[in-house]
């Protein structure tokens, strides 16, 4: 009912609409909001970190949680594309993926249940390795997918909606830990990720019924690496959208540091800052998702270039902030996170509509692919930050973000306007 409002809506009620089409509508809208709600419920950053924590499980193998969720998401997708396109219809791939993300999230609250101490810690990894790697297959085919089933001009909306929707789950979950209407103890935390993986197999059946029509450019022959990256070689487009990710990515970056210049790892702090950094990241995707998806289906290039220079301003600003004193309280990391949180949405929101209107030539897949990639690459790197944060502070480290997204604002503007361009 909501996804059928909100098409109704965003194609401005027009009573022409095709049925199917609306139908292809509620569907990704389903099965993208079930996703975002139990991605928040699993967080690796938050959730199955302290998990872990309270597990007894090694802090080596909970450092390992980000980096394995994140690479091990990206980096598959390359040989992955090399199958996807060859096949005239993909959303198997998506809905596998989430039913295999299900049962690997069910795989996780079983070891958390059962196990403790390192035992615990890597059952829980290699259960995220296995959601990661199917996570991969749903992003390297449902741009394409999206592209080919939903009109343009309201795909950033769904997107946007789906991740409000989301947010809005998570900012529930948030609040009721704060408050303490859910107990913070292993066995309700245990249930919660029990139901994040049920979400998932709801997710993949619901994906599964969707009308795909064939695609007729589908490749047949066997795609070679020369083809692969064919693209990047020669798409000046993609070459622009990939830097101006690759800088970007200091918007996905910043939050940790952003908790670590708060002072949280002092003693008597953690459990108390633990619910404002969730209610205010999650309040500003609530806040803001759906209006950057909005403004990423008239222009995803000035998306990427505003959220680029907030992300700047509010990077730059908790820098001078953390330079000034010792650290910052957990209000101001909180106002802070809020604000770089938005910048994040915008950033998200605009990379994935500007790919997913971006002309391709039928090689979506290879350019999702392509880009997932080498960002997968650079984000394992990332983990030197952390060791830049140890030597010269978390301050220094934001300072470098700001810096970073400044660039990607500068590159941003050579990007083309895809939106105004016909469909592709």
């Amino acid at each position: 009912m909501i996804a059928k409002h909100l098409h109704a809506t965003i194609t401005n009620g027009s009573v022409t609409a095709n049925a199917g089409e609306a139908r292809r509508f509620s569907i990704h809208f389903m099965a993208l909001a079930l996703t975002k709600i139990a991605d928040g419920l699993i967080d690796p950053k938050i959730v199955l970190s302290w998990l872990l924590s309270t597990l007894g499980a090694p802090g080596y193998i909970i450092g390992a949680l980000v980096p394995v969720r994140e690479s091990g998401a990206l980096l598959p997708q390359l040989p992955l594309a090399r199958l996807i396109q060859r096949q005239p219809r993909r959303k198997g791939f998506c809905a596998i993926g989430s039913l295999i993300q299900g049962a690997a999230t069910l795989g996780i609250a079983a070891a958390s249940f059962l196990t403790t101490d390192a035992t615990a810690g890597w059952l829980v990894l290699g259960c995220l390795a296995i959601l990661a790697i199917a996570r991969s297959s749903c992003s390297a085919s449902h741009k394409d997918v999206l592209a080919r089933t939903v009109e343009k001009g309201t795909r950033g909306a769904l997107t946007g909606a789906a991740g409000t929707i989301g947010a809005m789950a998570v900012f529930a979950f948030a609040a009721a830990i704060g408050t303490g209407i859910i107990p913070r103890e292993t066995t309700t935390i245990t249930l919660v990720i029990a139901i994040a993986g049920l979400l998932w197999l709801v997710a993949g059946s619901v994906f599964l019924t969707l009308d795909e029509p064939e695609d007729k450019t589908a490749k047949k022959a066997r795609i070679g690496i020369i083809d692969l990256l064919t693209p990047l070689r020669e798409d000046r487009e993609l070459q622009t959208y990939i830097v101006t990710r690759a800088l970007m990515i200091a918007t996905a970056l910043a939050p940790p540091f952003l908790v670590m210049m708060s002072g949280q790892g002092r003693e008597g702090t953690e459990a108390v800052a633990l619910g404002p950094l969730m209610v205010a990241s999650a309040s500003a995707t609530i806040l803001s998702s759906y209006v950057w998806g909005r403004l990423s289906d008239r222009s995803s290039r000035r998306t990427l270039m505003l959220s680029g220079i907030l992300a700047s301003l509010t990077l730059g600003a908790a820098a001078l902030a953390g330079w000034a004193g010792n650290g910052v309280s957990i209000w101001t990391a909180a106002v802070f996170l809020f604000m770089a949180q938005i910048a994040y949405e915008g950033v998200r929101s605009g990379r994935k509509i500007h790919l997913t209107d971006m002309k391709t030539d039928g090689r979506k897949a290879i350019y999702t692919a392509l880009s997932n990639t080498l960002i997968g690459v650079l984000l394992i790197f990332g983990g030197g930050f952390g060791l830049l944060a140890d030597i010269f502070g978390p301050a220094t480290v934001l300072a470098l973000f700001a810096v970073m997204a400044a660039l990607g604002v500068l590159v941003a503007t050579r990007l083309s306007e895809v939106q105004s361009a016909n469909k592709g």
